[in-house]
């Protein structure tokens, strides 16, 4: 696999830096990285494309460093940012480094055995240690402050004088070209990969580099960046309604994840199976034709959401997930585990009941029904149940149904639904 040329084709390439960039990927075994900011405790789809430009610089026969921000994160990065970042203590940046890597472990080889395999190292191993005259110095010297100031990120903060930016954010620059030198020499990594929105940094990586090297081959840098990938409605990728999908279970559930691509746009469905999945080209123009010919099938939503889900959750976690999807649309909610079901009904309305009703006589349905958000009244709901309009569990019932103790659920809940989509879950204690 030709790296360029893959990121060229899936439309994830926006630039590169260095002359002769080409030439020099032609030879396997070139050294890469990629930097993470430890900001949170797990990482979001967003951030899953920055890893994707690492796998696939693994598979096209390279070996990728993964850096964690240990260092830099107690910083904080000003590129997209129109306010200062609130600082970070050192406890919680290795608390959340220690709860990335888990991730980086899942989808990146870091067998030895693998003459590509990755390494990951932490910044603050080696700028935990520089002392403040010496990055003045031996960094600080190399950087024209003109310069500085016109970069994006800088000059936006700086024009609008509420915001302001500190002194601590605008060196952030000089630490991350630091970064790249460091791995240069010790690790002779020659190219950095981010997200188009770092190319300043990259650049600026790549001028200390040949500051520091006097022959131009030994310091040869490059640099690539990839898209800043948005959907159709200008919203970033990852977010949703405000809420970002993350890639940690404990985050956002197996079940979240999947639904998250099953309702991906019929304007964006077909860009993001390049973008973020690793399906050949034949097989994506297939998906593609079929997916137009009858959209309403949702074709290539569900192979996205396969893939992905398969990919970041293992192939396990796949097929119970869909079994409960399953579950859900087939009406036989009384196969999902525990755990599957508090995924599956973590959205629905809900309400808390009193468990000791369910004994004797039991409760009306149709009492209960008005109760909830199914019926506003309880005529309203005596003429749902007389239409055949209402189901337990997944099973309709008769009007004068009556629920029980053994119509618990793992012991606690009672799943209601109205029509085909109108699900109520009620929780007994």
């Amino acid at each position: 696999m030709d790296f360029l040329e893959e990121l060229r084709w899936r439309g994830l390439l926006h630039q590169t830096a260095g002359s002769e960039i080409e030439t020099h990927l032609h030879t396997p075994g070139q050294v890469a990285y990629c930097g993470f900011d430890p900001t949170a405790d797990s990482l979001t789809v967003g951030n899953y494309l920055a890893i994707k430009m690492l796998m696939t610089w693994q598979r096209s026969g390279h070996r990728p460093i993964v850096l964690m921000g240990g260092g830099t994160g107690l910083i904080g990065d000003p590129s997209g940012r129109d306010s200062e970042r609130q600082l970070q203590t050192v406890e919680r940046v290795e608390h959340n480094i220690s709860r990335q890597r888990k991730i980086f472990e899942q989808l990146i080889d870091f067998d030895k055995s693998n003459p590509c395999a990755a390494t990951i190292v932490n910044n603050y191993d080696w700028l935990g240690k520089l002392g403040f005259i010496e990055v003045l110095r031996d960094v600080g010297k190399h950087f024209s402050v003109n310069a500085m100031i016109k970069k994006d990120s800088v000059a936006e903060r700086l024009n609008n004088r509420e915001q302001g930016i500190s002194y601590t954010e605008f060196s952030y620059m000089l630490l991350q070209a630091y970064d790249f030198l460091h791995l240069r020499r010790e690790h002779g990594c020659t190219v950095q990969v981010a997200g188009s929105d770092q190319y300043g940094n990259i650049v600026a990586g790549m001028d200390l580099i040949r500051r520091y090297y006097d022959d131009a081959t030994e310091g040869a840098a490059f640099g690539i960046t990839n898209k800043l990938v948005t959907r159709s409605d200008g919203q970033k990728i990852g977010k949703s309604a405000g809420n970002a999908i993350w890639l940690s279970a404990d985050r956002t559930s197996p079940y979240q994840f999947y639904q998250f691509w099953i309702n991906t746009d019929d304007a964006d469905v077909i860009k993001f199976l390049p973008w973020f999945t690793f399906m050949p080209k034949e097989e994506i123009d297939a998906i593609t034709a079929e997916h137009k010919q009858a959209p309403h099938l949702r074709v290539a939503q569900r192979a996205l959401a396969n893939h992905m889900t398969k990919l970041i959750h293992g192939d396990d976690v796949l097929k119970a997930v869909e079994s409960a999807v399953q579950a859900l649309f087939g009406g036989d909610v009384r196969a999902l585990d525990a755990q599957m079901m508090v995924e599956v009904f973590s959205d629905v309305p809900s309400s808390e009941h009193d468990k000791s009703v369910l004994g004797g006589e039991g409760a009306s349905l149709s009492e209960l029904l008005a109760e909830t958000t199914l019926a506003s009244s309880r005529r309203q709901a005596r003429e749902f149940l007389q239409n055949g309009a209402v189901a337990v569990n997944g099973e309709k019932v008769a009007a004068d149904y009556v629920l029980r103790s053994e119509d618990l659920l793992h012991g606690s809940t009672i799943l209601l639904k109205r029509g085909k989509k109108n699900w109520h879950a009620t929780k007994w204690q």
